[in-house]
């Protein structure tokens, strides 16, 4: 109980609440004095000795039941086969049967009410980058990423056909609204058990996470795990990052500007001296790439993308031209923004034009923009590159532009924040994954930075 005390405190600290030595030996004493046996006297006992101020108590209400639980486990709805008659049991079996092994035995498991067991929540934390998230504001992203991960979108969709099925073999209309009814309360009791563990993970990390973080921990800490602090100090170091990719790619250009010996050239140089071959000449292998990049801008890519751009901005010297554009329900071209000096002021500016907010992603009729104005900044000398999680909302993915814009560039790549394991859902990267030259994960900075390395290297 005292380690879970200090790890309490730990995270509080780490939230910004000021909790000194004298307050903690406080916390101590109250809770020898109080006991534990009563939950709430317990909870009072620390909360009006370790805060001081009002505008912490949110704070402290929403770590505690994180490190010292809710008092009430998620409620599943028990298994609908309980009250079937032999003959629906039946029917119920023969109707699981249309589907694939994998996905009958996750709604089977829905259906029967089963929990998630601690191994099964601690290998999707570490799936999905869970155990290195120390924010609270991101405890529902990570549980949604737990349920992508579980392939949640296709269950419910499953269980909807399954629910169609049962009534086209006859089964009673009010039987089958019973079944839907306590799968779907089993199913939100499996929800609310991951936003549970996401957020005692948080904490747990939090009253973890040293004082002055070094860099090397941020960048490979997820995008979406980052504290505001977190990124302004991450937007820095792209700058020093930036500067060192500079130099490394311009002294590569610089070794392959002598390449293969050309022999026509040759040939036409020494035709002064009747033939006999006094001169040699070489191909130019500096390859500077032109590239049309479109990022995804929407909140979940949001700084993913802005990165990225710094990135491109850093590194104009070594690029023939670069065609820039930015979508979350429709396309506009940025690359006006990027005719300054200064990166800061033009990718604020990009950002300001096209704020956040909950519309839906639309790359579907973003590339029908693309078609309709820009499709001439692809070409042979082309590489295509977007940055984005391939999201669409089940709007249309346009899959025959995106195709036509691959055959034109010299070469697609595709900076996706999510594994393969997470398409799933209204991911649409399964289509156009295909259609790449390459598909590079960039979940954190380290990641990015090695993607854009190998971009400029081609």
């Amino acid at each position: 109980m005292e380690s879970r005390i200090l790890q309490l405190i730990s995270a509080l600290r780490a939230s910004g609440v000021r909790v000194s030595l004298a307050e903690s030996a406080e916390a101590f004493s109250a809770v020898d004095l109080m006991g534990i046996q009563d939950r709430e006297s317990f909870r009072l006992s620390l909360r009006a000795t370790l805060i001081k101020d009002v505008k912490d108590l949110p704070t402290f209400d929403k770590l505690f039941p994180l490190f010292f639980g809710s008092g009430t486990p998620p409620e599943m709805g028990g298994d609908p086969s309980d009250d079937l008659t032999p003959q629906e049991i039946q029917m119920l079996a023969e109707a699981l049967k249309q589907f694939a092994e994998n996905l009958r035995q996750r709604m089977e498991r829905l259906m029967n009410g089963e929990p998630l067991s601690r191994a099964e929540l601690e290998a999707l934390a570490q799936l999905v980058g869970l155990n290195q998230a120390d924010n609270l504001n991101y405890q529902n992203w990570m549980a949604q990423r737990m349920m992508r991960a579980m392939a949640f979108p296709e269950v419910q969709q499953a269980m909807k056909e399954l629910m169609e099925q049962l009534q086209q073999m006859g089964m009673n209309r009010e039987r089958v609204e019973q079944i839907r009814e306590m799968i779907q309360q089993n199913m939100q009791g499996m929800q609310q058990q991951m936003q549970q563990f996401a957020g005692e993970r948080i904490a747990e990390n939090m009253s973890e996470r040293p004082r002055g973080e070094n860099i090397d921990n941020l960048m490979n800490r997820p995008f979406q795990a980052l504290s505001d602090a977190d990124k302004k100090i991450l937007q820095r170091e792209v700058k020093r990052l930036a500067a060192a990719l500079r130099t490394r790619i311009a002294l590569r250009q610089k070794r392959m500007k002598t390449g293969q010996m050309d022999p026509k050239a040759t040939i036409r140089a020494n035709l002064k001296y009747h033939g006999v071959p006094m001169e040699i000449r070489h191909r130019d292998k500096i390859r500077k790439p032109k590239i049309v990049v479109i990022c995804d801008i929407s909140t979940s890519m949001r700084f993913c993308s802005e990165l990225m751009l710094s990135f491109l901005f850093a590194l104009q010297g070594q690029v023939r031209k670069t065609h820039a554009f930015a979508f979350i329900d429709h396309l506009e071209s940025i690359s006006e923004d990027f005719t300054g000096t200064n990166a800061d002021e033009a990718i604020q500016s990009v950002l300001w034009r096209m704020p956040s907010g909950h519309y839906n992603t639309d790359l579907g009729w973003s590339l029908n923009d693309f078609q309709k104005e820009y499709m001439d900044t692809l070409n042979s000398g082309t590489t295509l590159l977007v940055v984005g999680d391939g999201r669409n909302n089940y709007n249309d993915p346009r899959i025959d532009i995106f195709s036509t814009m691959a055959r034109r560039a010299t070469r697609t790549i595709w900076l996706n924040p999510e594994p393969d394991y997470m398409w799933n859902g209204d991911s649409d990267m399964k289509k156009y994954a295909p259609l790449c030259n390459n598909v590079l994960k960039v979940s954190n900075l380290r990641e990015l930075a090695n993607a854009v390395d190998e971009l400029m290297t081609g």
